[in-house]
């Protein structure tokens, strides 16, 4: 087998293990109140300093077209569950900001949403299998970032 022949059997057991862990976490996501993708974008923001982003650099973090994030961002922000305000350093930047109730929606809705990870994910793998599933998850995301600098 060609490395080529390796490289996409490994990306095709990936891509369809992402698919059949999402839909599985989808099905269960214990709220109404958001959606796993604003999930995300709650999660997202609660993981930077002062919980906060540009809503570009926001971007970069989400399966998502830019107009798409722009939409959510409004959508959410409507609701209260962040803030919109424009970036003192660039009038042009938009900077998001998860509000107090959007942490504590976020932080709600995570402890439940971390039992089915913990139990979908951790379920099928042992201990020393999902260290080794993150390093290389970590090592793959870095090298494409890498690559993707590099090829613009």
């Amino acid at each position: 087998m060609s490395e080529a022949s390796t490289a996409v059997d490994a990306w095709e057991a990936l891509f369809r293990a992402q698919v059949s862990v999402l839909r599985a976490l989808s099905a269960e996501f214990p709220t109404d109140e958001i959606s796993l993708t604003e999930y995300d974008l709650l999660f997202n923001l609660s993981r930077q300093p002062e919980h906060r982003l540009r809503i570009r650099d926001l971007h970069a973090h989400l399966l998502l077209t830019q107009p798409s994030v722009s939409r959510m961002v409004d959508r959410l922000a409507a609701r209260g569950l962040v803030a919109k305000s424009t970036d003192p350093s660039d009038g042009r930047g938009t900077i998001v900001t998860l509000t107090d109730d959007g942490h504590e929606l976020y932080r709600r809705v995570g402890v439940q949403h971390a039992r089915s990870i913990s139990r979908i994910v951790g379920g099928a793998l042992s201990p020393a299998e999902l260290r080794q599933l993150a390093a290389l998850c970590v090592k793959l995301r870095t090298a494409t970032a890498h690559e993707a600098t590099h090829a613009s």
